[in-house]
């Protein structure tokens, strides 16, 4: 069960569950719903983000806005390098290991759709360390998505001689594969 192995109690539980369903709920509002009082409800939110547990994401609800999101699952031979790669392009949102036939996933996120093209021509397509790349555009999304956005990545047009701006930290190298910047 997840609580147990999260070691966290039927209070902790229910706090969780209303942040979840509306962080804006106050201290004094929290503890009011759940019966107790407030400096408790304030002791429990704070140990719960210091462990990590609760985070507060600020970011773009990509369910309510027009921005295209790509899925790309790739089979490379090396995906710790991928993995690093994503820590470091502005278009990369976030990135997953994963077990079976394609080894990463990485979320991007444009505007335009042949930035997103553009970005896994540069990064993906043209790397010899790259065995499959596949690349979904997601059409809908069940609930609320919160992720962080670089609002700066919009000002760049990725190219294959350019890449993906300034701030990604990752350049290929002409029949050598991956170099970093």
């Amino acid at each position: 069960m997840i609580s147990e192995k999260l070691k966290l109690d039927d209070i902790d539980r229910q706090i969780i569950s209303l942040v979840q369903e509306d962080p804006n709920l106050t201290h004094t509002e929290i503890a009011t719903k759940i019966n107790r009082s407030q400096p408790t409800v304030g002791m429990r939110i704070k140990k719960l983000e210091k462990n990590g547990i609760l985070q507060f994401q600020p970011g773009i609800n990509f369910r309510r806005v027009d921005l295209h999101l790509a899925t790309v699952e790739l089979k490379t031979k090396d995906p710790k390098d991928i993995m690093d790669m994503a820590k470091h392009c502005p278009f990369m949102l976030n990135a997953f290991r994963l077990s079976g036939e394609h080894n990463v996933c990485i979320l991007l996120a444009s505007s335009n759709l042949q930035k997103l093209d553009n970005i896994i021509n540069y990064h993906f397509r043209n790397n010899p360390e790259i065995i499959n790349v596949s690349m979904e555009i997601v059409i809908d999304i069940a609930k609320d998505f919160i992720l962080p956005i670089d609002f700066d990545s919009e000002e760049h047009n990725p190219t294959l001689e350019d890449g993906c701006g300034e701030k990604c930290k990752y350049r290929i190298a002409k029949a050598k594969g991956l170099v970093k910047s």
